[in-house]
């Protein structure tokens, strides 16, 4: 496997090389692309190249052995190596390769469609959640403002009744003053009479 792509950011070409070759040097043929970013990863195989290169006796690191079974290389080559001893027919390995693709092209779309699900999950969970938060901040705010509200009316109940009650001190005091003044009137007038 020949690395490419970026830091952090792996991709590789699955190739047919000599073992004495360093990694990404020389190389005899290119079998196809593994990109393992992707959830499931993403393989491009030429199934027919890699088996032909399996029956003539290539030998896989481990990690291409992995991608090589997970695509089918393995298990065709097993099947051919059976048409070739004379134990079963091409059509029943064929029947069988088909049988087999088929399973497993099944498992990995319902594996994509999971992780779709889940993603969309996940999504609507956070929205909803994000709902909340927003419901909460609002009644926060709703109470803060009622609570200034309740605030600003009872000091202004005060200033009313503050500026009542001085205002009936300044109408009450002016009645006082007239009747001292009266009586004071009275007291002079009866005084003058008493004279």
């Amino acid at each position: 496997m020949q690395r490419h792509g970026r830091k952090k950011r792996a991709f590789f070409h699955i190739v047919v090389t000599d073992s004495r070759a360093p990694r990404d040097g020389r190389f005899i043929e290119k079998l196809g692309t593994y990109n393992p970013i992707t959830n499931p990863a993403t393989i491009e195989l030429n199934l027919d190249l890699a088996v032909k290169w399996l029956l003539n006796g290539a030998q896989p690191t481990d990690t291409a052995a992995a991608i090589l079974g997970y695509k089918g290389a393995k298990y065709k080559k097993h099947l051919q190596v059976g048409v070739i001893k004379g134990k079963i027919t091409q059509e029943e390995a064929d029947k069988k390769f088909a049988a087999w693709m088929e399973e497993k092209t099944n498992k990995v779309e319902s594996k994509k469609s999971n992780l779709a699900d889940a993603a969309s999950k996940a999504k609507s969970d956070a929205l909803k959640a994000e709902a909340k938060k927003k419901e909460a901040i609002a009644a926060k705010i709703l109470a803060k403002t009622s609570e200034l509200a309740a605030a600003a009316e009872a000091d202004a109940s005060e200033a009313t009744e503050s500026e009542a009650t001085e205002t009936a001190a300044e109408e009450s005091a002016p009645e006082e003053t007239a009747s001292s003044e009266e009586a004071a009137a009275g007291e002079e007038a009866a005084a003058e009479s008493a004279e």
